[in-house]
């Protein structure tokens, strides 16, 4: 015994349409150019940035070495330059520097310990 008996279903003839579909009499609004896209430039398959910089000290002097290269828009753009520093421009630099990090460093301890302030 089937518990589940098979229904065919009833073949219907499929009719005409008497009258087409009308199509819209109206034109579609015209497209203009947004001027901030036009003046951007066209997205690259690949771009890239690298930039290196080194402060260093040995005796009086420091010496700065830096390095800068991109590839965007289908040029390769690189630049180096060295040259030397007063000690007294090095010491402020690298003070900074260290003044920079452990505010960055205090404040990241501050949202995950928010009652040590």
């Amino acid at each position: 015994m089937k518990k589940y008996p098979i229904v065919v279903a009833k073949k219907q003839p499929v009719e005409r349409r008497k009258r087409p579909v009308a199509r819209a009499a109206r034109a579609l609004p015209a497209v203009l150019p947004d001027p901030s896209v036009a003046s951007m430039p066209a997205p690259g398959f690949l771009s890239f940035r690298y930039s290196f910089t080194e402060i260093s000290a040995a005796d009086g002097t420091a010496r700065m070495r830096s390095r800068r290269a991109a590839y965007e828009d289908g040029k390769l753009v690189s630049e180096s330059f060295e040259g030397e520093l007063e000690r007294g421009a090095y010491d402020r630099a690298v003070g900074e520097a260290n003044a920079r990090f452990a505010d960055e460093a205090a404040s990241l301890l501050r949202s995950f310990f928010p009652f040590l302030r």
